[in-house]
């Protein structure tokens, strides 16, 4: 019996700084020889590693979507898919004006930057709570309810399930948050490495961002080694079918591709009825005239 089709919608790179423990090439080879329909590559406020791993997989039956992770000022954590385009050019505003928002390496957003700058045709977001997270039952089922409010149709629950033992009660409180919302649910890995082996690598990022031992890093380490690009014979074992399924649609639902980006060169700031040539020339000779005097 063959494996179910799968596309990971939730994976961090190297280019997460200090959180990703993969590169992005090792990350699209991975999911390549997997078999994967589709990899989202969704590093936090940055698609910094989207150029590689478009590269690595030209060409190749797994397709890249370029995504973001954002953590909202509010604590609600998003993923952003570019559907289109215009989604790309959308989700690449968010994230200027997260960093614009903020010191140099850190980002603010609120909910109100979101609907202002998403459209739900063209973006598509996926809420990706922890069990943690999800512990004030009340305020989880309310963001449940805001995504489906203003992203109604382009929203969905990501269901991680990484094997720390609370997995079972974690999917069974976001179905019901997922009934009560509207909201459908989909599965998602919330990878930051390529393979298992990497979970000493992504301890140790772990520790300097921390600014501290791997000893005393204790439960701020990974748990268990499941945040990996997993086979899909293994995902078929621990995800209902229907959630497995539910990502080859979220993946056909994001056309963009880097291919269609092209330089556009920028309008030139020149008055009506002069070309450049002649509107330079008029800028040198005043700058002549106020440095040296004489006639303009």
């Amino acid at each position: 019996m063959l494996p179910p089709a799968y596309a990971e919608l939730h994976c961090l790179s190297s280019f997460s700084f200090l959180r990703g423990a993969s590169q992005p090439e090792e990350l699209a080879e991975r999911a390549e020889a997997l078999g994967y329909a589709a990899l989202a590559l969704t590093d936090e406020c940055s698609v910094a590693g989207v150029v590689r791993a478009h590269t690595a997989l030209k060409g190749r039956r797994t397709r890249l979507i370029v995504g973001t992770e954002l953590h909202l000022d509010c604590g609600l954590p998003l993923v952003v898919l570019a559907a289109d385009r215009r989604g790309y050019g959308q989700m690449c505003r968010l994230i200027t004006r997260a960093r614009r928002a903020a010191s140099k390496g850190s980002y603010a957003l609120k909910r109100e930057d979101v609907e202002a700058l998403l459209e739900p045709e063209h973006c598509l977001l996926l809420w990706a709570p922890r069990p943690a997270q999800c512990r004030d039952g009340a305020r989880a089922r309310v963001d449940a309810e805001w995504l489906h409010r203003h992203f109604a149709g382009s929203a969905w629950i990501a269901v991680e399930l990484l094997r720390d033992g609370t997995e079972r009660a974690h999917l069974a409180l976001l179905q019901s948050i997922g009934s009560d919302s509207g909201l459908p649910l989909v599965a998602a890995g919330g990878v930051c490495m390529h393979v298992r082996a990497r979970r000493r690598l992504h301890d140790a990022l772990t520790a300097i961002r921390l600014n501290t031992t791997l000893d005393e890093a204790g439960f701020a380490l990974l748990p268990c080694g499941e945040r990996h690009l997993r086979e899909r014979e293994r995902l078929a074992r621990l995800y209902p079918p229907a959630l497995l399924a539910e990502t080859l649609n979220v993946a056909s639902r994001c056309r963009f591709s880097l291919d269609e980006l092209r330089y556009e060169y920028p309008r030139e700031l020149v008055p009506s009825g002069r070309t450049a040539a002649e509107w330079l020339r008029e800028l040198v000779e005043q700058g002549a005239a106020r440095r040296w005097g004489g006639p303009p």
